[in-house]
């Protein structure tokens, strides 16, 4: 594992906000130094199959009743992926150690790339852009609330030099592993984009920067209703018929 400023455990403390929870038959993706506690529901095999990532303070439980039986009705299976330190998982979260269990978790579920689709949420939206850049033919991308710039947010919660380091380094470090836009050019499959249009934690500037760096075909999906952490809830209906005319439309 590559070794960075942005493991450094204060950044971890500051930008992360892990928590433990119980999870009945968890579907553990052993990722060498850390096992994560992941949740798969898998009933159509030759459906295709979600690998949803969720946002920072939340775990995969909190989706398990809304989420998996609205994807088990649309006929898709779904795979709700956990973070290290989160949920039962084992470590610690770290923000690049993170991207590195993004191809086991992919893995693990043993689909062709051509039926995937890798669903990211705030913070998780790092991580499902990272998986199409690793497998780039990977079907579709859906990004709701998504980060475009990492550095803007990390540098609302420290400064550089709290980690010891100056924020030119910040820039190449964040630069390096977490450029969106780089990530985004090589990708081959379709981008559904969801925003809420007053979300005021991630403005929703965020979402159409990372439409803008999709290639076609892209959907950009903007949501008059609802914050940062009550889109779904607030546009339940117009929410997920968007995700089931994207996935549908994937041929």
């Amino acid at each position: 594992m590559t070794e960075t400023i942005l493991d450094h455990s204060l950044i971890t403390q500051k930008y992360f906000f892990p928590r433990r929870d119980k999870l009945e038959n968890p579907f553990w993706v052993d990722c060498g130094d850390v096992k994560l506690s992941c949740y798969y529901h898998r009933h159509a095999p030759t459906s295709k199959t979600v690998i949803f990532y969720h946002g920072n303070g939340e775990v995969v439980s909190d989706y398990l009743e809304l989420f998996v039986p609205i994807f088990n009705e649309m006929g898709f299976n779904l795979l709700l992926a956990e973070y290290r330190g989160y949920g039962m998982s084992s470590g610690v979260p770290a923000l690049r150690a993170m991207l590195d269990d993004v191809e086991k978790t992919i893995q693990a579920v043993g689909v062709p790339h051509e039926k995937l689709i890798l669903f990211g949420r705030s913070i998780g939206s790092l991580y499902a852009i990272h998986g199409v850049h690793l497998f780039p033919r990977i079907a579709g991308l859906i990004i709701e609330s998504g980060i475009a710039v990492l550095l803007e947010r990390l540098l609302m919660r420290l400064r550089p030099e709290e980690i010891g380091v100056t924020l030119d380094r910040m820039e190449r470090a964040v630069d390096l592993d977490f450029n969106n836009r780089e990530k985004l050019a090589g990708y081959k499959g379709s981008t559904l984009v969801i925003h809420a249009r007053h979300d005021s934690l991630v403005h929703y500037s965020h979402g159409k920067k990372i439409y803008e760096w999709a290639p076609e075909p892209k959907k950009l999906e903007l949501f008059e209703k609802g914050d940062h952490n009550d889109i779904m809830v607030e546009n339940v209906r117009e929410y997920f018929q968007a995700i089931y005319a994207f996935i549908s439309g994937l041929g």
